[in-house]
């Protein structure tokens, strides 16, 4: 029985082998982007993604918006919360390795029954006390005990990378929106900056037609320009405001509580060296595989635990004890009491429920290994999707950097030749409509090339795993 014990029923739990590629996308990655605004962002394979890697955007008002919602998030705190009742369940089922002890107490005074002694015998009422202790302590002849506690271990492996996927998706969101939020303030910037120059051309138009020599249509053209630009604020100030909103509720405040630093989004530094982990390597690095990996362990010891369900389980106890008519009694040679011995409980017919309980338990794991198989399929795909649209970027924020210096140097040079009478007001307009047009996109084209850096970062797994320390500055896992 001693060596039976030392084996265990179901399958031995083996981590799924990485997939067969040596890259992400379906074309060999660049290793560089075309530069962009004086910008080129390099790939490699031999960097670390750093733990804290949104500080790599040089900036501390950023820094300190993430760190306060890290320290703060209801989220989070949740989800750590969860780790540690996992903890303390596989604590709990570690106790089943080792002996049972109970002490039983028990003083009663009764009445029985005559027809329990008898149909002669009278009823009789006495008092009797009972002390005993008992031993017991379950023989894992094939391993069900153990295979629980594995599942618990497995469990736990899933909370913990759950609370880091958390703390991932909180991160990252906290600096998408806090990147979404400098770029709408850059926009009302620069939309601002627009319309005090058409009023600038607006004053000049007028003492054109007082003077007689541009006609009052000109006046209410542009009029009508400042108008249509200033009601472009109103939408842009709405989503400042929800991405302030959105940004308090990450922090864990309420929207009234929050101060938030202004970011300047031009002032974000642009991490331009990526490392770009190993396929191989993305497998043991992305919280949301790592989960799934600790839930395919859990059903695979869940097959064992409802395949020792099916053997008989055995177990050994020792009792030991005295009984009398009172507390002065129990001493008493004759009231003493013991049994020592080993039990067995052996399943021969439950239904079917053993047979079909493995049967599902199979099936789960099955299933898990599905779901494992979609989330590294998913992971890839976010990667070789993050690393094209950086590609992407690059080439769409030059080509809006040249039709930005374009559309600027347009817009100077009729203004000069207008205010020279050389060309119609209509060709100033058109400039304007088409400066503040290639100015907006350019701010949208450096703000989504910075979310989609974040957008990297958060598909190679954040660097949770270079952490220095798990406490470090806020809680990273």
């Amino acid at each position: 029985m001693a060596m039976l014990s030392a084996c265990a029923v179901g399958p031995d739990f083996v981590r799924p082998t990485a997939p067969d590629a040596d890259r992400y996308t379906h074309e060999p990655l660049p290793a560089t982007t075309v530069a962009a605004g004086g910008q080129a962002q390099h790939f490699t394979s031999d960097g670390e993604v750093a733990a804290d890697w949104w500080r790599l955007f040089g900036s501390p008002q950023l820094d300190a918006v993430v760190r306060q919602a890290i320290a703060n998030n209801p989220t989070l705190q949740s989800a750590e919360a969860s780790l540690r009742q996992s903890q303390d369940k596989l604590r709990a089922g570690y106790g089943v390795f080792y002996p049972r002890i109970d002490a039983e107490l028990d003083a009663r005074r009764q009445r029985t029954a005559a027809s329990q002694q008898g149909p002669k015998t009278p009823s009789t009422i006495f008092d009797l006390v009972t002390l005993s202790g008992t031993i017991s302590y379950p023989l894992d002849v094939f391993g069900g005990e153990r295979r629980t506690v594995e599942g618990l271990r497995a469990q736990t492996d899933y909370e913990r990378y759950a609370s880091m996927a958390a703390y991932l998706t909180l991160s990252a969101n906290v600096v998408d929106t806090s990147i979404a939020r400098a770029a709408y303030a850059a926009q009302i910037r620069a939309t601002e900056q627009l319309i005090d120059l058409e009023k600038q051309q607006l004053h000049l138009t007028e003492v054109q037609v007082r003077a007689g020599t541009a006609p009052f249509s000109n006046v209410l053209s542009i009029r009508s320009l400042i108008a249509a630009n200033q009601a472009l604020l109103a939408p842009l100030r709405q989503k400042i405001s929800q991405a302030e909103d959105l940004l308090a509720t990450l922090e864990g405040v309420v929207p009234s509580k929050a101060t938030l630093p202004d970011i300047d989004l031009i002032g974000l530094a642009l991490p331009v060296d990526l490392p770009v982990s190993l396929p191989s390597d993305l497998v043991r690095q992305r919280p949301d595989i790592l989960s799934a990996e600790a839930q395919l362990h859990v059903a695979s010891a869940n097959i064992g635990v409802a395949t020792a369900a099916m053997f008989p389980s055995f177990n050994l106890s020792g009792t030991f004890g005295a009984e009398g008519s009172n507390f002065r009694n129990l001493s008493a040679a004759s009231g003493r009491f013991w049994s020592i011995g080993p039990s067995a409980t052996i399943p021969l017919f439950q239904g079917g429920t053993l047979w079909y309980g493995r049967r599902a338990a199979i099936d789960a794991y099955q299933q898990s290994q599905a779901d494992y198989r979609q989330a590294v399929l998913g992971a890839f795909a976010q990667v070789a999707d993050s690393l094209k649209a950086l590609e992407h970027d690059a080439e769409a924020l030059q080509a809006q950097v040249e039709a930005q210096l374009a559309a600027g140097e347009a817009l100077s040079l009729l203004q000069a030749n207008y205010r020279a009478g050389l060309v119609a007001y209509l060709d100033v307009l058109v400039a304007d409509v088409q400066f503040h047009e290639a100015t907006i996109a350019y701010l949208q084209a450096v703000a989504q090339r910075h979310q989609d850096t974040v957008a990297l970062f958060v598909a190679l797994g954040g660097g949770w795993w270079n952490a220095k320390s798990p406490a470090g500055e806020g809680r990273i896992p």
